[in-house]
């Protein structure tokens, strides 16, 4: 089925009202006022799916759904207008938190244009009812572009389950609209293709500890082993192991996902994807029809733009109560931990020809990178990621910094039987504290190593102040490009000035020096020989620096030649 929009805020009331129709809303509360129009039409267009009932005092009318809540077990929806009506359901969403009651707060408002100028019915709304929420948020002004109502979609779905998971209470929503508010042409024409945009959706029960996955009739399916730091990292990849040879899928391993380090565990692992989707006719015939992520989406940017154009079924399996979908794709979270992945009733499959194509270009990019690699003289960055994942001692903990570090694990690590344990800030994906993070991985735990780009390293010098309380060993490998390696593969690297000065901003720091200040051992590395020898066997007691200068201009020049080119054959 096909609808036509001729009115922006209709056409974004609709896919919200639909969203939770589908979920599995039945009661909608609606308090009168302008501001909040197209909502309002857009629920009494759901009747009789959606109860919509009208009631004219906020207050009662919050407590009203607080009990229809009560009663039924699922979230009612509370709707509002701009300014302080808003403030009259706080009573009930305190209550709402504290005896754990689902309810969904759509507060309307005003387009940030109209705030803070005293334009009429306007308060600040953003956290107006402080932490008492499960989760808040403020969706965008409406837009008329696909990518952006897949994202309202896709908010709207993980507001329904913050209502419920993992306790029940109040979610708030603050949604402004821009004029005209009434149903009337407003130069919108746009066509919706219902069942494709809305397919996926369904009214599932939360917290979820068993789960029909209906996936048994695809063939082209993957699995997504990405971003996770797992307390017992062996039944991890053991479970992801028997996920993906139950149903014959290959597993697309981050780097820094310790799927990696157990090889031997999983046949199917694929860890070029990131190269093997740079070549065009690939991608294409790579494309799946559903695809299981395991965790946080992994930090390449080739994967993401595959998934958003395929725009296949995914399934999000990880226990926490956030959204792990940037993407904003037709996403299910199954909110449970991939260990308990046995209680899910999947039957065995054959193994087909999606997977042989799969094991075929990783086997065939490995190779090209490994023989590439292997003759590399050259001290190039890339190349360390490449080198420390087939010689670190057995089981050593890795702490493994953003930027430029990260993405060559991504790129380059190669798949073993080492059982390393890799470490990383990816929460907010900054280089503060990358210093200080990794002596206190290191402390009283078996020699570690941290590998990181100059950079990263000088933003968090004082973390060698710690070293007087530090017990234990951490060579820092220091890739030295002298400045931000990462920005050269940016488009702003193409304009110097400023590139050079405000970006890269090299310090020109002698690293020899530096260490010398803080009694920290420092060795200028000057073959990959040397630097093998230095890592087989770590030191018990101390800090050590490994410095390996890089020319980072030629750094990215490798990669952009190399990259792509290792996906052809």
């Amino acid at each position: 089925m096909q609808l036509t929009f001729n009115n922006l805020n209709l056409l974004w009331s609709y896919v919200l009202t639909e969203t939770l129709k589908r979920l599995g809303l039945n009661c909608a509360v609606i308090c009168p006022g302008s501001r909040s129009t197209p909502l309002t039409i857009a629920f009494v267009q759901q009747i009789p799916d959606i109860e919509a009932i009208p009631i004219l005092d906020e207050r009662s009318a919050a407590f009203f759904a607080l009990g229809q809540a009560k009663v039924t077990g699922k979230p009612v929806v509370l709707v509002c207008t701009s300014g302080t009506a808003g403030a009259n359901f706080y009573p009930a969403v305190i209550e709402a938190r504290e005896s754990r009651v689902p309810l969904l707060i759509l507060t309307t408002d005003r387009p940030a244009e109209l705030r803070n100028c005293h334009s009429g019915q306007t308060i600040d709304q953003v956290k107006l009812y402080g932490n008492y929420p499960n989760w808040q948020g403020e969706l965008a002004t409406p837009s008329l572009d696909v990518g952006m109502l897949d994202y309202l979609r896709q908010t709207v779905i993980y507001a329904w389950e913050r209502c419920q998971f993992p306790n029940s209470g109040a979610v708030h929503l603050n949604i402004p609209f821009r004029d005209p508010l009434a149903p009337i042409p407003d130069g919108t024409e746009f066509t919706l293709d219902v069942e494709d945009f809305f397919a996926g959706i369904v009214s599932t029960p939360l917290p979820i500890t068993s789960y029909q996955l209906p996936i048994t009739n695809y063939q082209k399916g993957i699995i997504i082993a990405g971003v996770a730091q797992p307390q017992a990292p062996e039944d991890y990849c053991r479970a992801i192991a028997h996920l993906s040879q139950t149903l014959q899928w290959p597993v697309l391993a981050e780097g820094v996902s310790p799927v990696r380090n157990y090889a031997d565990l999983n046949p199917y692992i694929i860890s070029t994807y990131d190269i093997i989707l740079r070549n065009q006719n690939l991608a294409q015939e790579l494309t799946p029809e559903v695809v299981i992520q395991i965790g946080e989406m992994p930090t390449s940017k080739e994967l993401r733009n595959w998934l958003t154009n395929a725009n296949p079924q995914r399934f999000v399996i990880d226990n926490c109560d956030q959204n792990l979908d940037p993407l904003h794709g037709k996403t299910t979270h199954l909110r449970i931990s991939v260990t308990e992945i046995g209680k899910l009733e999947i039957g065995n499959l054959a193994e087909n020809e999606y997977l042989q194509k799969w094991s075929t270009a990783e086997k065939q990019v490995r190779k090209n990178i490994d023989d590439d690699l292997e003759n590399v003289d050259e001290l190039i960055e890339s190349k360390v990621a490449w080198l420390i994942s087939q010689i670190l001692p057995p089981q050593t903990p890795l702490f493994i910094a953003n930027s430029m570090p990260v993405r060559d694990v991504e790129f380059f690590w190669k798949p073993n039987n080492l059982r390393i344990k890799p470490y990383f800030n990816r929460g907010a994906n900054g280089i503060d504290g990358t210093l200080s993070t990794a002596l206190g991985i290191a402390h009283h735990q078996q020699s570690s190593v941290m590998l990181t780009g100059d950079l990263s390293l000088l933003h968090d010098t004082n973390g060698f102040l710690i070293s007087n309380k530090f017990i234990g060993h951490l060579t820092i490998i220091l890739i030295n490009n002298n400045g931000g390696g990462i920005f050269e593969m940016l488009p702003i690297a193409k304009f110097n000035p400023p590139f050079e000065e405000f970006f890269a901003t090299p310090q020109n720091i002698d690293f020899s020096k530096l260490c010398a200040t803080y009694n920290v051992q420092h060795k200028l590395i000057n073959s990959w020989e040397e630097l093998a020898n230095r890592l087989k066997y770590l030191p018990k007691t101390g800090i050590r620096v490994l410095e390996v200068k890089t020319n980072r201009k030629r750094d990215v020049m490798w990669r952009k030649e190399n990259l792509t080119k290792f996906g052809n054959w």
